[in-house]
């Protein structure tokens, strides 16, 4: 079972992020939760979700001790580290959370998410760049189910954009 919190500021994707994960664990049979949180104020203001992905029947969608967090800020990461179980994994964007996690029973890779989804031209595939570096560490979900994921989650208007998804993807799995 595979409970991670992603979290960081409005209008970062976060939501969505957890949205394609859970899909693509959908994709490949696995029993999933969503469950998103983010205050009123929208952009700008704190958004996480909660996500589990199991073999086993889920029991409840909020998760108190999860093994993995997604953070876009370094507030979400002061927030969610100290939760974090033993020998869990910490996944963050470097431009965005300068001060690495204290403790030393996790592993934790920090990437430059956005100032590549800038390279290439979209600054919203700084949260696939995250996922694709979680995917590659866990082997949660294949990259075939994520682009599956792409597919149910994104309007068709956006479709266009999942090939430059999945080079955010790999890009992040390859880090």
């Amino acid at each position: 079972m595979q409970q991670i919190i992603i979290s960081g500021f409005g209008g970062q994707g976060i939501l969505s992020m957890g949205r394609l994960l859970a899909a693509g664990g959908l994709h490949e049979g696995h029993n999933v939760s969503w469950l998103p949180s983010y205050g009123p104020e929208m952009r700008g203001g704190t958004a996480n979700c909660h996500v589990i992905i199991s073999n086993e029947e889920i029991g409840s969608p909020i998760i108190s001790c999860p093994n993995a967090l997604i953070v876009m800020n370094q507030p979400s990461l002061d927030k969610f580290e100290n939760m974090v179980e033993e020998n869990g994994i910490i996944v963050m964007d470097s431009a965005l959370v300068p001060i690495k996690p204290k403790r030393k029973d996790l592993r934790s890779f920090s990437l430059p998410a956005t100032e590549k989804a800038y390279e290439m031209g979209h600054p919203a595939f700084a949260g696939v760049i995250l996922l694709g570096k979680f995917i590659a560490e866990t082997g949660i979900i294949s990259s075939k189910s994520f682009e599956e994921a792409l597919r149910t989650v994104l309007s068709p208007s956006k479709h266009n954009l999942i090939p430059d998804e999945m080079k955010a993807l790999e890009f992040g799995m390859s880090y």
